[in-house]
């Protein structure tokens, strides 16, 4: 059991520390709302990485057929959803820059909404399921049904702890910049890194 303890924390870890486009816009998020609303973004990402996770444990070397046909349709996917919430969040950004308005009064998501947009947005990345896959292959996971929940639980575990980490970090760094032009850089900069990887996954 304490393999699968172990298993899981390295892949959720392994899964959730590269920081990518998915997180970039997590830190924006989180850098322009409350603690609570960035902390549902994180967990609506682990929450991703968990049931790809078990997706992974319970389909195991069926799922590689099965995605290598629909794997191009949704890199577009991802890519042109990464697209329309750079565009959101540089459009955003620039209406709160020229309407002046306060800290207090910026846009602000629900924690809930704001889970269920960054479950959605991992859930396209076609990434994530190959990846818990691979692990599943090379037999880097514990068998039976008490090691797979296990397994499963321990990515989960270790990917929201990451993500929270991510978000948390916005926060500060949002409660830290608050000059205008410091608040409208960051977010054009997070909007130019996402639109940079969305393009990334189809090039």
């Amino acid at each position: 059991m304490t393999s699968a303890v172990v298993a899981g924390l390295l892949a959720g870890y392994g899964i959730a520390i590269p920081v990518g486009a998915v997180g970039a816009h997590l830190v924006a998020v989180a850098a322009r709302s409350p603690w609570r609303t960035g902390a549902g973004a994180a967990l609506g990402v682990a929450a991703a990485d968990g049931v790809y996770a078990l997706v992974a444990v319970l389909g195991g070397a069926a799922l590689v057929p099965l995605l290598a046909s629909v794997a191009v349709p949704l890199r577009w996917a991802s890519a042109g959803v990464l697209l329309v919430l750079a565009a959101a969040s540089a459009r955003t950004a620039l209406r709160v820059h020229r309407a002046g308005a306060p800290v207090a009064d910026r846009p602000v998501t629900a924690p809930r909404q704001a889970f269920w947009t960054f479950l959605g947005i991992t859930v396209l990345n076609p990434t994530t399921v190959l990846y818990f896959t691979a692990l599943v292959l090379g037999g880097h996971t514990a068998t039976g049904p008490a090691g797979a929940a296990v397994f499963v639980t321990a990515a989960f575990a270790a990917s929201a702890s990451w993500q929270l980490l991510l978000s948390t970090t916005g926060t500060v760094l949002g409660s830290t910049l608050t000059g205008a032009r410091a608040r409208l850089l960051t977010g054009l900069v997070s909007s130019a890194l996402i639109a940079v990887l969305a393009v990334g996954l189809v090039v």
